[in-house]
């Protein structure tokens, strides 16, 4: 039961008519629980609380269903002014970006171009940026691009790799070699068996390997997961390997194990939170839902209650 809904979730993620609809009534219904909001001010508000908190934050302007130019040259101008906002308010961000977003299914020229405006902006204000990977069907481009650009922003460009995914023990190796700053995740796409693990436990099996492997390559490792587990299995790994605090940080989604955050921060771990806001929220919020369906319990209590 628990995977037919899950399966229904990542289609109604999809839908375009489900996202006009979704549009239409704004962030009810609990998607303001995981979805900062809808402009730069109000995930600043969100970034000031972490940041009083001990907390550090990565902010990603949604946004996927792009189809025109003009729409990628509007969400590049989205995140260069984020990159601003970010200075201006002197918190303590970095920000995330989604190729799609910034015009790859258009034109791959075009997307180049719009992410290096973007790394240029980033490096002037010292700032960090990371790209976020998407399906598995925009992995190897991914991949191309970004290996082109981190040649000349090595400090200022980080990359996601997916640990469902076959091919990230290979990706993972070569890109460690590379010098390359990463954020390992478990992976919220739907992907087939031909290309993903399609048991959890062989999931959570290959995402202890790929951080042990990246942490012991001396890159920078972002360990991103809620699961208890995989964090303590990490924590004894940093500690037998004397892996420097500075190397590494545990990240986390917006509203979601707040508690775990902050025991965390602590106990004098660096915690970083990705945390999303835009317009564009609808297909974000439903994979949130996929990945966890009990959430669906909590939307439909907000509804009762609206």
């Amino acid at each position: 039961m628990e995977m037919l809904l899950r399966n229904t979730l990542l289609f109604l993620a999809k839908s375009q008519a489900a996202n006009r609809w979704a549009q239409r009534y704004g962030l009810h219904f609990g998607a303001q629980r995981f979805v900062a909001g809808q402009e730069i001010p109000d995930a600043l508000a969100v970034t000031r609380t972490l940041n009083a908190a001990g907390i550090m934050v990565a902010l990603d302007h949604l946004g996927e269903s792009v189809f025109t130019e003009e729409e990628a040259v509007n969400a590049t101008r989205d995140c260069l002014d984020t990159l601003d906002a970010i200075a201006e308010a002197e918190v303590k961000s970095r920000l995330s970006i989604k190729l799609t977003q910034l015009g790859l299914d258009i034109d791959r020229d075009l997307c180049r171009r719009n992410v290096t405006q973007i790394l240029q902006k980033a490096q002037a204000y010292g700032n960090f940026v990371r790209i976020d990977m998407e399906d598995y069907a925009h992995n190897e481009v991914t991949l191309d691009i970004f290996r082109e650009l981190h040649t000349d922003f090595p400090d200022t460009l980080g990359l996601v790799i997916q640990a469902y995914l076959y091919k990230s023990e290979r990706d993972v190796e070569q890109l460690g070699a590379e010098g390359a700053n990463l954020r390992l995740v478990k992976g919220a796409y739907k992907e087939p068996r031909t290309v993903a693990f399609p048991e959890k436990a062989d999931v959570d099996r290959n995402f202890i390997a790929l951080i042990e492997r990246h942490l012991a390559s001396g890159n920078f490792t972002a360990i991103a997961t809620h699961d208890e587990a995989v964090i303590d299995h990490a924590k004894l790994f940093i500690e037998k390997n004397n892996i420097p605090r500075d190397r590494f940080e545990f990240q986390m989604l917006y509203g979601i194990r707040t508690h775990l955050q902050q025991a965390l921060v602590l106990e004098g771990y660096a915690v970083r939170v990705y945390v999303p806001f835009g317009r564009d929220w609808y297909a974000y919020f439903m994979r949130r839902l996929a990945e966890r369906p009990a959430n669906v319990g909590f939307i439909v209590r907000s509804m009762v209650k609206a």
